[in-house]
């Protein structure tokens, strides 16, 4: 699996959890090392309001795979957390044997048949938040989501165990789903570390102002933003398909998928080709929106694409 991004933390960088910094070394000597991620959201954000401190109600359990350990919150969602990263309709559900049971084959199924995915997950998760709609909320549920002002956690629903996006969804549950979802976030993780530690658009660019890419094959689905993606968004979009064809790929040539799961990711492959490809000719036609260095990733991710 290659990539346009790099794949691991750069040591003494503002995301490694380990420098010395004062906030970080308080609460690594508090054992509150499963917050770590809040104080660099306090850091991201700048609103003032201690994220880490608010973040010590949660409780945690651990999810340990192939000496991997992440960190599964339980408990309420912090509100000042939840209205910064748009949870506020969602609650985190509870931890059952069932849902431990399918955080672990998904896991371990990324460990054993894409490792490089995997240890993509393991460098750039550390915080797990599954999560369902609170009872009376009218809005859709959410499959997976991660936002840049939270770095190191990434957000999921029972969705991601049917729903391989942006259009295949199975009546039956799959940890082989779940997989992908956690590595697609992974992967989103990564590119956002890169994006805020490196100039990729050029001076001036911002997405309140980018130029639109037509998304045709989110046209059903009836949210504007979701039809018209600016380009660090298609950015995001094309890093993120180029792992996840290969992730499909791989699994396709497996002999231990069921007939609902092999439908589903022939038909998600199928899908996501087309997409790709057009992502990225698009992507190009917009390269004055680049930095050199962007460029240059516009030029790997090229080279990626082709290799599909």
């Amino acid at each position: 699996m290659q990539t346009t991004i790099a794949t691991h933390v750069e040591t003494g960088s503002f995301f490694d959890l380990d420098r010395e910094e004062p906030a970080l070394i308080r609460l690594r000597e508090d054992d509150a090392e499963q917050v770590l991620p809040f104080a660099l959201m306090e850091r991201l954000v700048k609103s003032g309001i201690p994220y880490a401190e608010h973040a010590r109600a949660l409780r945690s359990d651990s999810v340990h795979v192939s000496g991997a350990g992440f960190d599964w919150f339980a408990g309420d969602l912090p509100a000042q957390i939840a209205d910064e990263i748009n949870l506020a309709d969602f609650e985190i559900v509870e931890h059952t044997d069932g849902r431990h049971a399918a955080l672990t084959q998904a896991l371990e199924r990324l460990a054993s048949a894409h490792p490089e995915g995997f240890a993509r997950v393991q460098e750039f998760v550390r915080g797990l938040l599954w999560v369902g709609l609170k009872p009376g909320t009218r809005t859709s549920s959410l499959t997976t989501s991660s936002d840049p002002a939270l770095p190191y956690v990434i957000v999921f629903s029972e969705k991601a165990r049917h729903h391989i996006p942006p259009n295949t969804v199975s009546e039956e549950p799959s940890h082989l789903f779940l997989a992908e979802n956690l590595l697609h976030e992974a992967v989103h993780q990564s590119v956002s570390f890169h994006v805020l530690q490196h100039r990729v658009f050029a001076d001036g660019y911002s997405s309140k102002t980018s130029p639109k890419i037509e998304i045709a094959w989110r046209a059903t689905q009836g949210v504007a933003r979701n039809q018209f993606w600016e380009v660090d968004r298609a950015f995001h979009a094309t890093c993120v398909y180029n792992q996840l064809l290969r992730f499909r790929r791989t699994e396709l040539d497996r002999d231990d998928l069921t007939a609902s799961e092999r439908a589903s990711f022939q038909a998600a492959y199928d899908e996501g080709m087309p997409a790709v490809r057009y992502l990225m000719g698009q992507l190009e036609l917009m390269d004055e929106h680049f930095t050199a260095h962007g460029r240059e990733l516009l030029a790997d991710l090229r080279r990626q694409t082709d290799q599909l």
